[in-house]
């Protein structure tokens, strides 16, 4: 564990990330965010943001070391696309039980990669380590070793149990582990002045594919996406790029300042929602391949290309605006769609009633204030409550948030959209703007909205809802379950 503590501090201590280095040093070792306490493991741990953070890694075989609940609740998380292998989307584990906690696990993980191996032959394997095998003290790095020289495969040990800390930390100790053993293990077969890695772009609903036609346009090559729709060979060989974007916040910013530090690929943090946001992606990433000697004339052919899909943006998005203009939308995430998801809504017309911070860093809330003017409409932790009573007394018109916050807008009986990473409609570039409006509009104009909220029969005899009362009293019962007695009685 030793090593392991080292690697957490490092993370802590990343000047890349301006958060923590404005902390002092006795903060800065209590890490990103608040820390999990024993049995509250609600919005993740560890091990959960090691995992939704390589599994886009398509063509390798994904081993949780663990019992099998770990596993079932970390599979398929995240709706990343895959354009060639489907082996990501095979759930492994060596299903810990009480004689691997007594006798210990290493031989039933050893036993369990050989199986992988013999039965899929991946071009790796990926071992995560979880809570229970690193109380008792498996050595899973040895383990990956013996195997990798055994099976002649690399087996790759990310270190990350989830009682160290929140989901980004996870996040980025999976990222410490493609620094430590895949990046610039592989060479490609060749490069060109245009080669570009992505970083922390997971290719949700096939997102990637949305922007990368247009880099193909342009002679842009991604060399390596970590880690959506990615080969372990491309992420191996990505120390070739002569640049890069780092797209989720700060989620892996160990390591594109890593690679900028080993193999001088500069880097720049862009946004593909959004078309101000896209278009100026694209500019800067032919900046930063023009200064790595790419044709001056790249910059010319971006912004042709910026001009034909901006017009081409607008032009679609214009028969919505005019319904579209003036709603408000309160926005529940964080990270980098805390920021860029507020361009995209604003060049539709939209007004932002508030918007989540939770997950944003210290950048991200600059970038909020510079759209939105102040820091009125931030919030760092805004509760189910409070997002009912924006919602039920019209300060919003639609919710955008991930599933967990759905059922908010549904007891408000107002409109609500998934954003978050469950979702199955893609949002990126040009196009993803226009479907995103298209969606919005679609969830607003839904007549079955005007139908829930029709009085229900006992409504309509007076008695209002017990959550209503409970909001219009301000005494909301901490266990309520159901109507009051009062309640009961008046229906």
């Amino acid at each position: 564990m030793s090593s392991l503590n080292q690697t957490i501090q490092d993370v802590f201590n990343e000047p890349g990330c301006g958060k923590n280095q404005a902390k002092s040093e006795k903060e800065r070792k209590k890490g990103c965010t608040k820390q999990l306490q024993p049995g509250g493991a609600a919005g993740g741990c560890a091990f959960d943001g090691a995992k939704i953070a390589l599994q886009p890694i398509t063509d390798v075989a994904h081993l949780v070391h663990g019992p099998i609940a770990c596993e079932g609740n970390s599979w398929d998380n995240r709706g990343a696309k895959s354009s060639g292998s489907s082996l990501y989307r095979t759930g492994f584990t060596t299903d810990m039980t009480e004689n691997d906690i007594v006798f210990g696990g290493e031989k039933h993980l050893f036993k369990a990669i050989r199986e992988i191996v013999e039965k899929y032959a991946p071009p790796a394997v990926f071992v995560y380590q979880t809570c229970v095998p690193a109380m008792i003290g498996d050595d899973i790095d040895a383990v990956c070793k013996a195997a990798s020289a055994k099976f002649e495969t690399p087996c790759i040990p990310i270190q990350s149990p989830g009682f160290v800390g929140p989901k980004n930390l996870g996040n980025k100790l999976a990222g410490e582990a493609m620094l430590k053993h895949v990046i610039g293990t592989e060479e490609p077969e060749h490069t060109t002045p245009y080669d570009i890695n992505i970083i922390g772009e997971y290719n949700l609903a096939g997102e990637l594919w949305q922007v990368k036609p247009l880099l193909d346009e342009l002679g842009i090559r991604i060399l390596s996406c970590i880690s959506g729709d990615a080969k372990y060979k491309e992420v191996a060989w990505s120390h070739r790029a002569k640049a890069a974007m780092m797209v989720c916040s700060k989620a892996m910013i160990n390591v594109a300042r890593k690679m900028e530090e080993r193999y001088e690929i500069p880097f720049f943090e862009g946004s593909f929602y959004g078309i101000g946001d896209m278009s100026d992606s694209l500019r800067e990433i032919a900046r930063l391949l023009i200064e790595r000697g790419a044709d001056p004339e790249l910059m010319d052919r971006t912004e042709a290309v910026i001009a034909r899909e901006e017009a081409r943006a607008w032009a679609a998005i214009e028969p919505y605006r005019e319904r579209l203009t003036g709603k408000k939308v309160l926005l529940v995430t964080g990270g980098v769609k805390s920021w860029s998801v507020v361009a995209a809504l604003q060049e539709a017309g939209m007004e932002i009633a508030g918007t989540s911070i939770k997950k944003s860093t210290k950048e991200d809330k600059e970038k909020i204030k510079k759209l939105m003017g102040d820091d009125a409409h931030m919030f760092d932790d805004l509760t189910p409550r409070e997002m009912y009573r924006k919602l039920k007394t019209a300060e919003a018109d639609i919710m955008l948030s991930g599933g967990r916050s759905q059922f908010v807008a549904l007891k408000a009986t107002m409109p609500w959209m998934d954003i978050n990473q469950e979702r199955h409609a893609a949002f990126a570039g040009y196009h993803g703007m226009v479907e995103m409006v298209k969606e919005i509009d679609r969830t607003l104009s839904n007549p079955v909205w005007q139908e829930v909220r029709r009085p229900a029969p006992w409504e309509r005899a007076g008695a209002a809802s017990w959550m209503d009362r409970a909001i219009d009293e301000d005494s909301l019962p901490a266990t309520a379950t159901g109507p009051t007695d009062q309640g009961k009685e008046a229906a």
